[in-house]
């Protein structure tokens, strides 16, 4: 039904939470960053954790994903994310973890899944922007890339949905919400 659906956040808020990360300091750069894989390609925040400094390919222009039951994935990466992540890897200084993502108090370690959510959470406030978690940031760019007329088909590949089921669950629901929204 209307209710199964994951929300959505307008534009204008995804906008305003990408622009409430300050640029040139490393919390910023690295919420900024992380802000930015789940919404514009879609990420899943342990995926995010994950990241490794080699799974970026600058060259290729692409990242590994390691995502759900050790299953990778190389998907292209898009200017602005890879703008995000240059930005936020001019920050954050030598360390000896290939995580990408580092915590910034000592002792110094890769970051835990749940803290992405807690980084979209704050960046919510700074932000003015009702709070969302990562799992609707991740709907939201679902929702944005059949709006730009992407198929559903293309769209789970995309997110990396390994049961057509699932995926099939969620156009079902969001063709059915979206028929609410039309009324």
């Amino acid at each position: 039904g209307v209710g199964a659906v994951p929300g959505t956040l307008a534009a204008a808020g995804s906008g305003r939470l990408l622009a409430s990360c300050a640029a040139g300091r490393v919390g910023g750069g690295r919420g900024r960053a992380r802000l930015m894989l789940l919404a514009r390609l879609g990420w899943r925040s342990f995926e995010i954790a994950r990241l490794q400094l080699d799974d970026i390919d600058w060259r290729g222009g692409d990242l590994l994903i390691r995502g759900k039951a050790r299953r990778d994935d190389r998907l292209p990466l898009s200017s602005d994310v890879g703008a995000a992540l240059a930005d936020y890897l001019a920050v954050r200084g030598d360390h000896e973890s290939r995580n990408v993502f580092l915590t910034l108090r000592a002792p110094i370690r890769p970051i835990r899944a749940d803290l992405v959510g807690d980084v979209v959470q704050r960046h919510c406030r700074q932000a003015g922007v009702a709070h969302v978690g990562t799992h609707r940031l991740r709907h939201t760019h679902e929702t944005e890339m059949h709006a730009e007329g992407a198929e559903w088909a293309g769209i789970g590949t995309w997110l990396r949905h390994r049961d057509r089921g699932t995926h099939a669950y969620y156009a079902m629901s969001y063709s059915g919400w979206l028929r609410g929204v039309a009324r």
